[in-house]
């Protein structure tokens, strides 16, 4: 470990910092550029070493959906698991949890949402001002739970800036009509001297949504979703920084289509599964049958969700420093997983995080940023479809990034160092797994002239398997596996329980053209993956898998891009589309749920008070797949919102819009999701919204 540790406080290799703009620029646009509130130098969009996808403003106000999947969804390079209406995790140039990384402004999201697609991510999309994504080695100080990505919500929960007047406020309300969506939104912030106080709630109610009848039936059981969420907080606000608090409080039920207790007494022999009395022959897997198809209430989830969190941005804290920014949240997490109104599984998880940066003023030419983060967490499940043991895990990281202007080049380095530790709790026949991974990386951006630029970043990145990969072992239904895990799979064998770390080498290679009528980004990359930890399908009967997690080398090859003309000053069309190729070494074969190739355009524009855009997008079929995986066909999507804005005051604006998804009604199928057969995507909707600014 001495190495490593001397390699960390020597040099770093790094292709961009963590950490997010001052507070009165988070989020905010610098002469038409986005600051990007994830890069501790206050880096626009534009200078990013690799692609960063924004959401903010009106585009983010009218594409938000229930979940954090949905709302991201048809972004360049980005698809999402859906998992009906509760519950959706993004999917970042082919990768997902546990290697996508939730954020809450510069915190780690603390739920139980990487350990099952079916487990919703804790946020709430209608609050958000805005989302970034990092794709990328971009992503690499945030963690190896970010090794493919790290998405940075930003709230409005803490106060940052005093409101203009001493008052500011938002409500909105919102109606669907595929799911009868009922929504109400409202926020407000509040100054008294150098204090802000703010309040913020949402409640939403939507049934289970409509799907075209040519699929059989003209709604997904189980897809409907009810929840609220309310949170305070306040500031004290200086002219060099501020400190403030927030408590969040999230309740959800939602149902888990897919769900069947046909196969709940289905377990392994050896790499065949065999279910109950049914027999299994293991040359043709030619099953017999005999359950009658009866008819059961779908099992619902009933999320609790109460959260604190910390925050505060310095500016000038110490002699040869800029900024000084400090996070740290207390999470209080538990969901029931019920069926006919019964408890059956109950998921527990109580964590902590603190994460602390420092950026340095220039020395020799030299920027930059270190930091420290600490986390724990306790994770228990207890009930019929407790298929993890209760784990405890702590981790410590230290991180650092440098750059350097060499001419019109600006150089990039960073690294990050983490321990990590997996207690099993009660469980004297488990080994505790610990792991001490190294990530760092470079970057080279040139700007050519004012208007291209090109950036070239080289990474590598590991990554410590989660609980869920090390100690599963047991029936999952929402999934309709069975799973076993590294360590819990090899001591029932006889086998070395240890388990590795997960390595990726990356290239990653970024032209842009940023000014001008056309402008554009176009990102190529390569990861080459050492003991790549998946859940490899052993045998399947029906629609029931047994897996196991298994590393194996990999690599993930892709490209997304997209292009913008300015036709006229109110008028533009774009082109868009992503591609991504995974698979095993040696012609071992494809990984499991990669999304398909997608390509798509766009038009948008403005008249008077008038905005509005139609999108159009192909997901082409998937036909690369894995073992006991089938091929999904594609579809197409129609996507348009039109929008009337009226001002009332000079600082009061309403805005009325609908807006229309899947106008063709077409069946799609989600090839990255664990119930593609069981839900397809959302039919014909329309979404009728009116929010009013104060």
């Amino acid at each position: 470990m001495k190495y490593r540790v001397l390699l960390l406080s020597a040099v770093s290799f790094g292709a961009l910092a963590p950490g997010e703009a001052r507070a009165s620029q988070a989020g905010s646009r610098t002469d038409g550029e986005i600051i990007i509130t994830a890069s501790a130098l206050d880096q626009s969009a534009d200078e990013t070493a690799t692609p960063v996808v924004t959401l903010s403003g009106d585009e983010l106000v009218h594409r938000r959906q229930a979940t954090l999947g949905e709302t991201l969804a048809g972004q360049p390079g980005i698809h999402f698991e859906s998992f009906g209406g509760g519950a959706s995790r993004p999917v970042i140039r082919g990768q997902t949890s546990p290697r996508i990384q939730a954020l809450s402004d510069g915190a780690n999201i603390q739920d139980a949402s990487a350990i099952s697609p079916d487990h919703a991510i804790v946020t709430e999309p209608l609050l958000l001002r805005g989302i970034e994504v990092l794709r990328g080695p971009a992503a690499l100080l945030y963690g190896g739970g970010a090794i493919g990505g790290a998405i940075n919500l930003l709230d409005e929960k803490v106060p940052t800036v005093l409101p203009e007047g001493g008052i500011a406020g938002v409500a909105e309300g919102r109606l669907g009509t595929a799911d009868d969506e009922r929504s109400l939104v409202g926020g407000l912030t509040a100054g008294v001297g150098p204090f802000a106080f703010h309040v913020e709630g949402v409640h939403r109610s939507s049934d289970d949504y409509r799907i075209p009848e040519s699929f059989g039936t003209s709604r997904v059981e189980g897809s409907y979703n009810d929840s609220s969420t309310f949170s305070a907080g306040g500031s004290w606000i200086g002219p060099g920084g501020y400190l403030g608090v927030a408590y969040t409080r999230q309740r959800s039920r939602y149902g888990l289509p897919g769900h069947s207790h046909e196969y709940e007494d289905c377990h392994p022999h050896g790499t065949s599964i065999h279910c109950g009395g049914h027999g299994h022959d293991d040359e043709d897997h030619d099953h017999e049958h005999d359950h009658d198809h009866e008819h059961e209430e779908v099992p619902f989830v009933r999320l609790r969700s109460e959260r604190f969190d910390i925050r505060s941005d310095y500016q000038d804290p110490l002699p040869g420093f800029e900024r000084f920014r400090f996070r740290m949240a207390f999470t209080d997490y538990e969901h029931d997983e019920l069926e006919h109104d019964e408890v059956a599984t109950t998921f527990r998880n109580k964590a902590f995080d603190v994460r602390a940066e420092l950026t340095h003023k220039p020395i020799g030419g030299f920027k930059g940023v270190f930091g420290v983060q600490r986390s724990e967490s306790e994770f228990s499940a207890s009930g019929e479809e407790a298929f993890l043991l209760d784990t405890r895990t702590t981790s410590m990281a230290l991180f650092l990034m440098e750059t350097f202007q060499l001419g019109p080049v600006r150089l990039e380095a960073a690294a990050r160092q983490e321990w990590q530790e997996i207690e099993p709790e009660r469980s004297f026949m488990f080994p505790a797994a610990r792991h001490d991974p190294l990530s760092f990386s470079g970057a080279a951006i040139w700007d050519i002239d004012d208007d291209y630029s090109v950036s070239l970043s080289l990474a590598r990145a590991q990554r410590a398997p989660n609980a869920q990969e090390l100690y599963a072992y047991g029936v999952h239904l929402a999934t309709n596996t069975f799973e076993v895990g590294l360590i819990t799979g090899n001591v029932r064998l006889g086998l070395d329980a240890s388990a590795k770390e997960e390595t990726s080498r990356s290239v990653n290679l970024t032209f842009r053209k940023t000014r001008g009528p056309t402008t554009f980004t176009v990102g190529a990359y390569h990861q080459d993956f050492d003991n790549y930890i998946f859940a490899e399908t052993l045998d399947r009967f029906e629609d029931f898998r047994l897996i196991r997690y298994v590393g194996a080398d990999a690599t993930f090859t892709g490209v997304d891009a997209e292009v913008r003309h300015q036709l006229t000053a109110d008028v533009a069309i774009s082109a868009f589309g992503d591609y991504v190729r995974a698979k095993l070494k040696d012609d071992l074969g494809n990984l499991p749920r990669i999304p398909p190739m997608r390509i798509g355009g766009r038009i948008d524009g403005r008249w008077g008070p008038f905005s509005g855009d139609v999108e159009y997008y192909r997901a082409f079929s998937q036909d690369e797949v894995a073992s006991y995986e089938s091929r999904t066909p594609g579809y197409d999507m129609v996507n348009a919102t039109l929008a009337y804005r009226l001002d009332l005051g000079p600082t009061s604006q309403a805005e009325l819009f609908v807006r229309a998804t899947n106008l063709t009604n077409d069946l799609a199928f989600n090839h990255a999701s664990f119930i593609r057969d069981a839900a397809p995507l959302r039919g014909r909707n329309f979404v009728f919204g009116l929010r009013t600014t104060l």
